[in-house]
């Protein structure tokens, strides 16, 4: 377990922090491994009615940590094994009905996961963005299906090849989000909703979920996207936005 992610269950909701604030919650391997793990857990146990993803401090999250990645644009095959790929598998089987609750940067992952989400409330000012191809690479977590399914081809692909980011009611606007909401009331309105959940019937719930959502679809979309997401890795393109982004740093 990451000391990075707390894991807190309370009336049937487990509640998913990203505690890394520093690092505007960058998500690292251990951090995967231990919210693949808390998923499952939560699959396994008939007492957790709902999940709800928050990160600490003023952002959601900064989407993976580039330090922690960068050693996979060396060898690229190794990242097959990674956590990561873990967590967005556990992401497309949940039954467990998601929310998150959205502040600040949502980069990448921090966007991508939201996709899988039920519920998703947002601050107004928060920003979400999908800036792959800024380091030459492709989307992930089934994201290519889910996102130009949700908001259209022209919105996705601007967001996917321009890393156009959008606010917290261009979000709500476009589907994205249930709500746009001042930032002082995104994680209450978020427990609200995920309490709300618990209380209902949960056979019910993920009955209704199963029937809105293709699993073994997604699972087959995120294994070609990985497949696709190592090869670009590996490119001359990918090693020289790596190099560029670390010496701008």
């Amino acid at each position: 377990m990451s000391e990075h992610i707390r894991v807190e269950v309370e009336a049937g909701v487990m509640t998913l922090t990203l505690a890394r604030p520093d690092k505007r919650n960058a998500i690292t391997d251990a951090m995967y491994a231990a919210l693949a793990d808390a998923l499952d857990q939560a699959e396994a146990d008939a007492a957790v009615r709902a999940v709800l993803f928050r990160g600490e401090g003023e952002h959601f999250s900064a989407g993976n940590d580039l330090a922690d990645f960068a050693r996979f644009a060396v060898e690229p095959q190794a990242i097959a094994g990674a956590n990561v790929f873990r967590f967005l598998h556990a992401l497309a089987r949940a039954q467990t009905p998601l929310v998150a609750a959205v502040e600040g940067q949502a980069v990448g992952v921090g966007t991508t996961l939201l996709l899988h989400c039920d519920l998703v409330f947002v601050a107004d000012d928060a920003r979400l963005s999908t800036p792959f191809v800024n380091l030459a690479l492709t989307p992930e977590a089934a994201s290519s299906l889910l996102l130009p399914a949700r908001i259209g081809h022209p919105r996705a692909f601007a967001m996917f090849a321009l890393g156009e980011a959008v606010d917290g009611q261009t979000a709500a606007q476009w589907g994205l989000a249930n709500a746009a909401l001042p930032s002082g009331e995104v994680e209450a309105r978020a427990l609200e909703a995920a309490h709300a959940l618990a209380e209902r019937p949960p056979g019910a719930v993920q009955a209704a979920k199963r029937l809105m959502r293709e699993a073994e679809t997604l699972r087959m979309v995120i294994d070609r996207e990985v497949e696709i997401f190592v090869e670009r890795l590996g490119s001359a393109e990918a090693q020289a936005a790596f190099r560029a982004f670390f010496e701008r740093r």
